[in-house]
C-alpha cells in the first residue's frame, strides 16, 4: 500500500495524457485478456475487473455483479457482438477514470492505494511529470 495525495485534476490529467492513458489501458487489456483473443468477455471482466475494483467481490451478490455487466455491455460494447474490443475497452476505462476524478472533486484528498491500482498510475504519472525547483 501506498499513501497520495490525490485530487480530480491527477485523474484528468491522466487521462488526457493520451501516451501515458493508452500505454495503461493497452496494460490492463491484456491482463484482462486470458485466452489472448483480442476481445474482453463478460467472464474475463468479471474476473479482471477484481484485480481493481471490487467487482465480482465475495460480498457482491452474484445478480447484482451480472447488473453492473449487462450495463457495461449495453454501454460500451458498440457492436453488440457481446465482447469489448481495445477502443471499447479503452471508452469503459475513460468513463471510469472520469466518474473517479468527479467523485474526488478538486479538493485534495489522502488515499491508501495499491501498487498497479487505477488512481496509482494516474499518481505515478502526476510525479513523473512534476518539476521540482534545484
Amino acid at each position: 500500500m501506498n499513501v497520495a495525495v490525490v485530487n480530480s485534476t491527477t485523474v484528468t490529467d491522466f487521462v488526457n495524457d493520451t501516451t501515458n492513458f493508452d500505454n495503461f489501458v493497452n496494460e490492463w487489456f491484456a491482463m484482462v485478456d486470458t485466452n489472448g483473443d483480442g476481445n474482453l468477455s463478460r467472464e474475463e471482466i468479471r474476473s479482471g475487473f477484481g484485480t481493481f475494483m471490487p467487482l465480482g467481490s465475495h460480498s457482491q451478490p452474484q445478480e447484482e455483479v451480472d447488473n453492473v455487466l449487462e450495463l457495461i455491455f449495453t454501454r460500451f460494447d458498440e457492436d453488440h457482438n457481446d465482447l469489448l474490443d481495445l477502443n471499447e475497452f479503452k471508452s469503459l476505462m475513460t468513463e471510469i477514470m472520469n466518474a473517479v476524478a468527479r467523485g474526488i472533486g478538486g479538493s485534495p484528498i489522502i488515499v491508501a492505494l495499491e501498487k498497479d491500482s487505477l488512481l496509482m498510475k494516474a499518481v505515478q504519472r502526476e510525479l513523473a511529470t512534476q518539476s521540482y525547483p534545484s
